[in-house]
């Protein structure tokens, strides 16, 4: 990881995703969580403040050195224990079947192999459990998608390695997820970006 990935882009996310906005869709996001929850994703710990009083422990993955600064104000006034367990969520350092939930917040449009990160999740989740996310993809419009693909591949440059063009939804069905609520809406602003997927998954 480069030091733009590294120190600036975790920085600029902080402060895009960090609005009132940003922060009613998180709330709706981890309505529902409980026990041990694996973040993916974590970054800067916007979600930290959100989590109900039913989760006993956040495991955290996230690769930016600079995020857990950012965090660490956040998780040190939660009372919630967290534990940093894994900088790829590709790859999780965790006993199968040993997390009940499961959360990604703008995460799954910038993990490289996707497939293979949906696969670690469904195999730590214990039986019954749950993946809350909240993440932008592809439009229906197929206007706006033809420019989602159009421009992806600059976004995937100067973001992160972020992709407009994911179909969330197909990629967590090849991933033997079922999803349980769902809800598809805009947010304000280009809708090249802001065509959000919002609910929960079920491991099949």
């Amino acid at each position: 990881m480069g030091f733009y990935e590294d120190q600036v882009l975790p920085r600029a996310i902080n402060a895009m995703l960090g609005n009132r906005e940003c922060e009613k869709l998180r709330t709706r996001a981890v309505a529902g969580l409980e026990g041990d929850v694996l973040e993916i994703g974590f970054g800067s710990g916007l979600n930290m403040p959100l989590y109900p009083a039913s989760v006993t422990r956040v495991l955290a993955v996230d690769p930016a050195t600079a995020g857990r600064k950012l965090a660490a104000d956040r998780v040190a006034a939660s009372p919630i224990p967290l534990q940093y367990v894994g900088l790829d969520g590709q790859s999780l350092p965790l006993s199968d079947e040993s997390v009940d939930h499961a959360l990604s917040t703008w995460t799954l449009c910038t993990i490289p192999d996707v497939q293979r990160a949906l696969g670690e999740i469904r195999r730590v989740l214990r039986p019954g459990g749950t993946l809350h996310f909240l993440e932008h993809g592809l439009s229906t419009d197929p206007k706006v998608a033809k420019w989602q693909h159009r421009l992806t591949p600059l976004q995937r440059r100067i973001a992160g390695g972020c992709h407009f063009d994911r179909d969330i939804d197909a990629l967590l069905a090849s991933a033997d997820f079922t999803i349980t609520r769902e809800d598809h809406f805009c947010m304000r602003g280009p809708k090249t970006m802001g065509t959000m997927y919002e609910g929960v998954a079920a491991k099949a």
